[in-house]
């Protein structure tokens, strides 16, 4: 929960995009015992909400509260389950400890669409509650109306528990009994909680992320006296479970990191065309393009991030130009990017458009952007599976599925962005690829591969390609 280095945290990422987020906490937070695993990055640091918000490769943040080892699975489901809530049970002032670093890191006031509020008084909170008659019949229309199980974007499941009125009775009459709980018994009256719960490997074929997170509501409630709800909780106690280890911690913002508030219409996955940008090296009064820029995601990621550079958005769509015109209004950016209809190679950007086409291109629209770089530029691209192949039969390098890329360089440089394959949809990456090929290999002359990194684009895969242009075209 702490350490000597400040609150400890981690951050969920994307499958590829962890050694982007390992290396962005080290440099925007200065983040210290930095541990990077499949699917998050564990760290130390004393930086603030408003730091700790502009994280730009991550999914979805959180307090740490506990890491174990992967949990002893047993066909028991009852032995399972009491080893689960053994996680949760602990002195009173530990939660009352955890609630109040949680409401510290929430001090930002006016924030109600990024972070959960703190309640200064929680008997205030919904006050016309405080009848017991009102309170029985609020969490009746809970149940009524919402179901007990509900599946989130990233495969949580939040509960409230079957007894979760009869429970956290219970648990208040005893705790306002107990000897000096009596106040913390009323403090905690109106406080509100949900369980998401996401597991997987060999736990979840013993038990179901609902069984768990009722096991665990139900624990909560009768230890601390707080109240179930699934709609507008105060807090979210988070539970991941699977082959590798247990954790629990408590979501620092209500939407996601990669919730961009500054894109009105999404295109590529923000934190893919951030990646893409970091890798473009991109420099003050350098010049960037993006040929292929769709909804102009990687510009408006790139532009936020480096101001200092001039931006300029290419695509053959009139509904693409509309869309990225309307975002970087949205963005605030008007005076950064420029917007221009035009093609490459006349080859329309589109999964409608088929890829025996855009492969037999690929290496004339790659001389092309050779042509245009400066010594010292470089470009970014985003490859399917199949453009991969090409790419692997021309440079003897790998590749993988969709859309953009950016590239920038020491004056200009160029923005590359590959053409998007058919739909064929294949499964999402198990673990990070990051291989860096020989650094010397060249690929068109005067490109060097410089890194190939293989992510998940969700329902697909893809493969980020960074070159640097290391002389004149045509000369090594």
């Amino acid at each position: 929960m702490a350490s000597a280095g400040g609150g400890r945290y981690f951050c969920t990422a994307g499958r590829g995009l962890e050694p982007f987020l390992e290396r962005e906490v080290r440099a925007r937070l200065g983040a210290t015992e930095v541990d990077c695993i499949s699917g998050k990055v564990f760290f130390s640091t004393a930086a603030g909400p408003a730091e700790l918000r502009k994280l730009k490769a991550g999914e979805r943040l959180f307090l740490l509260l506990k890491k174990h080892p992967a949990l002893a699975v047993a066909r028991n489901k009852g032995k399972m389950l009491h080893d689960i809530k053994s996680l949760f049970v602990e002195e009173p002032t530990y939660w009352r400890d955890v609630i109040s670093i949680w409401r510290d890191l929430h001090g930002c006031e006016g924030k109600k669409d990024d972070v959960f509020q703190e309640n200064p008084s929680p008997l205030k909170r919904k006050s016309e509650e405080t009848d017991t008659a009102t309170k029985r019949q609020k969490t009746e229309q809970v149940r009524e109306t919402v179901s007990e199980e509900h599946q989130t974007e990233a495969g949580e499941r939040r509960v409230v528990p079957d007894d979760c009125q009869t429970a956290s009775e219970t648990s208040l009459e005893a705790s306002s009994k107990s000897s000096g709980e009596k106040a913390i018994a009323n403090e905690q009256l109106n406080f509100s909680f949900r369980v998401s719960c996401r597991c997987s490997g060999a736990v979840a074929k013993v038990l179901t992320s609902q069984e768990i997170g009722r096991a665990v509501g139900v624990t909560l409630m009768k230890q601390c006296g707080w109240r179930a709800d699934l709609r507008d909780p105060d807090v979210e106690i988070f539970l991941h479970l699977n082959d590798v280890h247990s954790v629990v911690g408590i979501p620092l913002f209500r939407l996601p990191l990669a919730n961009r508030e500054y894109i009105k219409t999404a295109g590529l996955r923000s934190t893919i065309a951030w990646a893409m940008a970091s890798l473009a090296e991109i420099s003050a009064g350098a010049f960037v393009l993006d040929p292929m820029c769709g909804l102009g995601t990687i510009l408006l990621e790139a532009a936020k991030e480096w101001p200092e550079a001039c931006y300029w958005g290419a695509d053959i769509s009139d509904s693409q130009l509309e869309g990225a015109d309307v975002n970087i209004r949205t963005a605030g950016l008007v005076d950064k990017i420029e917007l221009l209809k035009a093609s490459v190679k006349d080859i329309p950007f589109g999964k409608k458009f088929k890829i025996t086409k855009d492969i037999e291109v690929l290496p004339d629209i790659l001389q092309e952007m050779e042509r245009l770089l400066c010594v010292g530029g470089t470009i970014v691209l985003l490859l399917s599976h199949d453009l991969h192949k090409r790419v692997d039969d021309i440079t003897k390098c790998a590749e993988h599925d969709s859309p953009p890329a950016i590239s920038d360089g020491t004056s200009e440089t160029t923005t590359a962005k590959a053409l998007h394959a058919d739909g064929n949809s294949s499964s999402v990456v198990n673990g990070v690829q990051e291989s860096f090929l020989s650094s010397r290999q060249t690929c068109f002359g005067s490109l060097v591969l410089d890194g190939v990194y293989e992510v998940s684009l969700g329902k697909t895969d893809a493969f980020i390609y960074k070159y640097k242009k290391i002389s004149t075209a045509g000369n090594q």
